[in-house]
């Protein structure tokens, strides 16, 4: 097997429930120079360089789920909403209970003063938060790539269609966890930024691999032909993928990534 490039999503997946990295994961990445090492998250790029400091030259970044790329510290793509989309999300959102918005821009990420457990959540996966009185000031401010939705009483899957089947066909709702929802440009996804990942360094897909465990690694996984599914899995990622990997907190990523 000729692998050239790895994915890895991190909550769920690379990250055990603890939110730890695997211990011998940075000498792994140290250790294989010649293998394109890809952390494909929801969370925003400087929560991602913040947690890989010491190997994050050697990383690419997919960062809001496919919003932005980063490599060598500079964005490599940006797949920006239009403004007036971020306006017309934050009226349909503005009606629907116990949710907390937040709103992801290349310069930082902006939300409003909440709860304690919304804006203890934020601080986990925003290294820059900025607390607004105003969300809709920051969108002329910032490019905006996604807006993320915290919904309190983790019924983030049970909502989130009646918000997509709201919004138009050119803007997408992409479940990201019980108490998370991404709202993007529809052309935004993990995949997307895989595959132009893929062609700008001649990857083929088959020697691509990718690890994930929810719906929004779906693209993820179906754009690498060596697919794993965690354990832990949504079943619905598990149907899609080629191979399961034992759970994050069985080590699962690097147990594969070991006999490479």
């Amino acid at each position: 097997m000729n692998i050239k490039l790895v994915a890895t999503d991190m909550d769920g997946t690379l990250l055990d429930s603890q939110k730890r990295i695997p211990s011998d994961f940075m000498a792994w990445v140290t250790t294989h120079q010649n293998i394109k090492t890809v952390i494909a998250s929801g969370r925003q790029y400087y929560n991602l360089e913040k947690l890989f400091a010491p190997i994050k030259d050697r990383l690419i970044f997919i960062a809001d789920n496919g919003g932005l790329v980063f490599a060598n510290g500079e964005a490599i793509y940006c797949n920006k909403m239009m403004k007036s989309d971020v306006h017309a999300i934050l009226d349909i959102l503005q009606n629907i209970p116990d949710i907390v918005v937040i709103i992801c821009g290349v310069k930082s990420a902006y939300m409003l003063h909440s709860t304690a457990l919304s804006e203890e959540n934020a601080h986990m996966y925003y290294a820059r938060l900025k607390f607004v009185k105003d969300l809709r000031e920051c969108i002329s401010q910032d490019d905006i790539v996604k807006l993320a939705v915290f919904f309190e009483k983790r019924n983030a899957e049970e909502l989130y269609p009646t918000i997509q089947n709201r919004l138009s066909e050119k803007i997408s709702v992409q479940l990201s966890g019980d108490r998370w929802v991404d709202i993007a440009n529809a052309s935004v996804s993990k995949g997307n930024a895989i595959k132009a990942i893929l062609e700008q360094y001649h990857i083929d897909k088959s020697q691509a691999m990718a690890f994930g465990d929810y719906l929004n690694d779906y693209t993820l996984l179906q754009a690498c032909d060596e697919s794993y599914a965690m354990e832990n899995a949504h079943p619905e990622i598990k149907k899609i993928s080629k191979y399961t990997a034992p759970s994050n907190d069985e080590d699962g990523v690097m147990r594969i990534l070991r006999k490479i």
